[in-house]
């Protein structure tokens, strides 16, 4: 009985430590997953962790009397009360300077300075801010990014990322791929209506996106609904060069199913003779709670445009009659179930295109000239039909599995399957020709993430197999490491760096074309990059200011071009044939030191350099250019002030000399393009509630550039409005 008695008072003395358990979440309720969660006691950390993709936690066993400090660069720190009595709620007040939660870098949620990958995200209030119709117009304001349309809003529409091609960035949709086979992308018709945010990650991760993802990873999110009253909303806005839109929407949650709809026109004339510009947006998306931890989601997005398209009319008289017609939808669902440490997501996605390029009446011949410069032969019409059905088929399954240990901190590992079916019909309307092609792809990821209170590491490969090339297989690695953290006058530092390959598929024409003039060659090889980044970033005057310099180096190889395969015919055929490398710095900051005024900015210095050319006879294309169409210096800024009452906002571009072409054999000819600089205004002016008033100033300095040679920029544009919410 002694020794009973003994024992029982020694176990009343230190009593088993009592499990605490809890949720993350910030001001608007949303959870914040991979937050740092200490529990401190007589002025000693105990345990630690980090939440979980849903904010929540759980020490397994923590002292009686203590306390919760959950931090997070990007937020305050918040400290509680230990309760081991019931699951505790800890809300995290975001930093003027806010850490963006993202998706895209590691197909899990995770603050972007953790996920190593260089990262821009625009959320929905920037969206809205910016009042830019067209997605492209805003992805001016990344590091590393420079956009090329081909003169006003409608024309063919580039990304060019850290010096790469056009077709190295992967396109997604809430996870449905967008990009044609091969990897072309044309922005001309995508619009920012109805999204909730904008995810652009820089540096090849083919190890998670297969083929496509040679610099970089373009995702759109759909607008989800929040609020259990519906929200409605309608808008309308007109303007110079005949130009009108409107959108009407409505969102709303209730009962474990949320709701998001949305439909909008735009149309214009621009400032050319048969450059009319006609758009129209569908988009939805929807979700249900099919039991504890699982849901269903369904997302829709119809964009149908048909623009003028005439030509290099800064050179000459514009074509009076060809167009391009672009009818795009995608469509997907997926089921997504977390259990506690475990996490699945099947998908099914379908992207369609149905494109039309048309020149079907004969306009007069012309001698083009600019300046100086003059053609030395007349040019004459060239009719042509061309019809394009796309489509691509896209089915995956991930499952992640989490564990942590007091040693050796958190790991997620990732396991992922793709397929996807590619299928095409090209025909020729004048010739009375069709072809038909399509491939079969399957790729399978793994990826794992090593994470701690201040080092965070990410490694994984890839295995493709591509039914035009084969087999491949690309490795990443990503790493951030927090040498300082805090949020004072000098807060945290991070140094930050990626390591990884991408591939490219060859498109169907480039594969399987029958025409002798541009024949197809089964035989190709894919695309390939290797990049490099690093990078530091230091947050300062407590989250007020973040400034951060990455610098990146790149080499694509296999470039595929035309190449001659029998001169005495004018025969060509497709190889792999072109070697390019591209090497620079990004440099971007934030800057939130005056109560409702915002601040970012940004520049990109690349140098690149063709080092073997994909056309021996092309004076811009010859080895030792640099890039076509990629300058050396280019940046950005936006100013805004954001109060109760209103916004304003203006925003510049800044794009230096770059590699071009005439195009027309000019003499003498014109292979660089001049530096520019635009600039765009943006008020908004909020009445009651439900009413407000906005402005859009384009071109405020009515800059006469042209993107690219031949196409010049629509003059000073101004756009008025109101919107009204219900």
């Amino acid at each position: 009985m002694l020794l009973l008695s003994s024992v029982l008072s020694l176990f009343l003395a230190f009593p088993d430590p009592a499990s605490l358990t809890g949720l993350v979440v910030d001001a608007s309720g949303r959870p914040v997953p991979r937050a740092l969660v200490q529990v401190v006691s007589g002025g000693d950390v105990s345990s630690t962790t980090l939440t979980e993709s849903d904010g929540s936690f759980r020490i397994a066993a923590a002292p009686a009397a203590c306390e919760v400090q959950v931090s997070l660069p990007g937020f305050s720190r918040a400290v509680t009360a230990c309760d081991a009595g019931a699951p505790m709620r800890v809300t995290l007040r975001v930093a003027p300077v806010a850490e963006a939660i993202v998706v895209s870098s590691t197909r899990t949620e995770a603050p972007a300075g953790q996920a190593a990958a260089a990262t821009t995200v625009f959320d929905a209030a920037d969206l809205e801010r910016r009042q830019q119709p067209l997605l492209a117009d805003i992805l001016r304001d990344a590091p590393g990014v420079t956009v090329v349309p081909a003169g006003a809003p409608g024309g063919v529409t580039s990304l060019f990322v850290r010096g790469g091609e056009s077709n190295y960035t992967k396109v997604l949709l809430d996870g449905v791929p967008l990009n044609e086979p091969g990897g072309a992308f044309n922005l001309s018709n995508l619009t920012s209506e109805n999204l909730d945010r904008v995810e652009l990650v820089r540096g090849a991760n083919s190890a998670l996106y297969g083929s496509d993802a040679m610099t970089g990873v373009l995702q759109l999110f759909t607008r989800r609904g929040a609020s259990p009253k519906p929200d409605a909303r309608v808008a309308f806005e007109a303007g110079t060069f005949s130009t009108a839109r409107a959108s009407a929407g409505v969102s709303g949650k209730r009962a474990g199913a949320d709701y998001s709809a949305d439909v909008s026109g735009l149309t214009t004339d621009n400032e050319v003779p048969n450059n009319a510009f006609d758009n129209l947006t569908v988009s939805g998306s929807g979700g249900t709670t099919l039991g504890p931890g699982a849901t269903l989601r369904g997302v829709l997005r119809l964009e149908r445009g048909t623009s003028g398209t005439p030509g290099q009319s800064a050179f000459g008289r514009p074509d009076s009659d060809a167009f391009f017609q672009r009818h795009d939808g995608v469509w997907g669902v997926t089921f997504d179930q977390l259990r506690g440490a475990f996490h699945q997501q099947a998908a099914y996605g379908d992207a369609r295109s149905r494109q039309r390029s048309a020149n079907l009446h004969e306009d007069p011949p012309y001698v083009p000239s600019y300046g100086d410069s003059g053609a030395p032969f007349t040019f004459f019409d060239f009719l042509y039909d061309q019809r394009t059905d796309l489509t691509r088929h896209h089915a995956s399954y991930q499952a992640d599995g989490t564990f942590t240990t007091a040693a050796a901190g958190t790991h997620v590992d990732t396991a992922l399957v793709e397929w996807e079916g590619e299928r095409a019909t090209l025909r020729d309307a004048m010739e009375g020709t069709t072809q038909r092609e399509g491939r079969d792809n399957v790729g399978l990821s793994l990826q794992h993430q090593a994470l701690w209170s201040r080092a965070f590491v990410t490694a994984g490969v890839r295995f493709e197999h591509n039914a035009s090339f084969g087999g491949a297989t690309v490795p990443r690695v990503a790493a951030a490491w927090y040498v300082h953290t805090g949020n004072g006058a000098i807060g945290t530092t991070r140094i930050h760096g990626t390591a990884g390959t991408g591939i490219k598929e060859p498109n169907l024409l480039q594969s399987f074309s029958t025409n002798p003039y541009f024949l197809g060659n089964p035989d190709l090889k894919p695309e390939r990059s290797r990049g490099v980044d690093a990078g530091i970033e230091q947050r300062l005057a407590r989250d007020r200011v973040r400034v951060d310099a990455t610098w990146f180096a790149n080499r694509y190889r296999d470039i595929i071009a035309l190449g001659p395969s029998d001169p005495a015919t004018f025969a060509s055929q497709y190889f792999n044939i072109g070697l390019t490398r591209a090497r620079g710095l990004e440099l971007s900051g934030d800057v939130a030191l005056v109560a409702g005024v915002r601040a970012r900015a940004g520049y990109t210095f690349v140098d690149s350099k063709i080092l073997e050319s994909t056309s021996e006879f092309s004076e811009v294309f010859k080895e030792g250019n640099p890039a076509f169409r990629r300058p050396r210096h280019s940046g950005y800024v936006d100013v805004a002030w954001l109060g109760g009452r209103g916004s304003v906002s203006l925003i510049g571009t800044f794009v230096g000399e770059r590699s071009d072409s005439d195009f027309v054999s000019f003499f003498p000819p014109i292979l660089t393009n001049a530096a520019y600089a635009s600039w765009d205004a943006r008020a908004t002016a909020v009445l009651t509630r439900a009413l407000s008033l906005t402005l859009a100033i384009d071109n405020l300095a009515d800059s006469r550039h042209m993107e690219p040679l031949g196409y010049p920029v629509l003059s000073r544009a101004l756009r008025g409005g109101v919107r009204v919410r219900f």
